[in-house]
């Protein structure tokens, strides 16, 4: 059991639970209707409507935005609890990262952690749910839908606090790759390739990310005090249940290592500890040799 409770939460966190989609995109579609409309004059006109709005006090915004996203919807205890959790957790990967860049001279600006429901845009396009967990280059924020960490439990069977706190630590670790340039060097060094040259960079992308979960595990339970017995196999346990070789053998597919985007649960399993057993970022170069 992750001791999380009590301590103190990041304040890089956006909540977007009550928005359904977390994004405005009506105004700017009336805007396209308006212009394709009306022309230059009905866009001005519009402006003007839009600005006289403001000078008496009224928020056009809430007029365009649909009515889900007028009415705050209150949010269940498990779910504020869930987000409470990974405010905090987002907080401790703050703590340790903060302090291996500057170790090295460096800064570490931290992510944004994005916490919607059903639906999102994001700089990198529109995802649900369904897409689970992902990092945006684009914008430098993580996404997060929490009941993921009920569907980490109960689909893939990987329950406990610090699987769910594997699953965002993994996410910062791609932060990390793209603050450092690996991404960008991972983009470059793709494009041009076929799909299986393409995924295997893409895996090891992704192996290097657990390893960085890993790392910071390793801060977190000797500087902070955070985990408890019984967590580090959790996150064994999660980086198995999502191994790209189990997810295709559970859905009846078969394995087919060329299509893999993540790596097998022995692969992801085997990253994982190696960052968590020396805590140092150079254990975990993914790109010098055998996986």
């Amino acid at each position: 059991m992750v001791r999380w409770r009590g301590r103190e939460s990041s304040q890089n966190v956006e909540d977007r639970r009550a928005a359904s989609g977390g994004g405005r995109s009506l105004p700017m579609l009336l805007l396209r209707l308006v212009f394709t409309r009306f022309g230059i004059v009905g866009v001005a006109a519009l402006a003007g409507g839009y600005f006289a709005l403001q000078a008496v006090g009224i928020d056009p915004m809430l007029l365009l935005a649909p009515q889900s996203e007028q009415q705050q919807r209150p949010q269940s205890s498990a779910s504020n609890e869930q987000f409470a959790f990974a405010s905090i957790i987002l907080a401790e990967t703050e703590t340790v990262w903060e302090a291996l860049f500057a170790a090295s001279g460096g800064r570490y600006p931290p992510p944004t952690l994005v916490v919607f429901s059903g639906q999102v845009h994001s700089d990198c396009g529109a995802a649900s749910s369904a897409s689970g967990p992902f990092y945006c280059p684009a914008d430098q924020k993580i996404y997060l839908d929490t009941t993921f960490f009920g569907e980490l439990a109960q689909r893939f069977r990987a329950p406990g606090d610090f699987a769910a706190a594997y699953v965002i630590a993994h996410e910062v670790g791609h932060h990390v790759q793209d603050l450092v340039g690996t991404l960008s060097d991972v983009h470059q060094r793709q494009a041009g390739l076929g799909p299986a040259a393409i995924n295997a960079l893409q895996v090891q992308v992704e192996l290097q990310a657990d390893c960085y979960a890993g790392l910071w595990a390793h801060h977190a339970e000797r500087t902070a005090g955070l985990l408890e017995e019984g967590d580090i196999a959790e996150g064994m346990a999660a980086a198995a249940a999502i191994g790209d070789d189990r997810l295709q053998r559970n859905s009846g597919r078969r394995v087919d290592p060329e299509s893999f985007t993540h790596g097998t649960s022995q692969q992801r399993q085997r990253w994982f500890l190696r960052g968590y057993r020396s805590g140092e970022t150079g254990a975990c170069d993914t790109f010098a040799g055998p996986l």
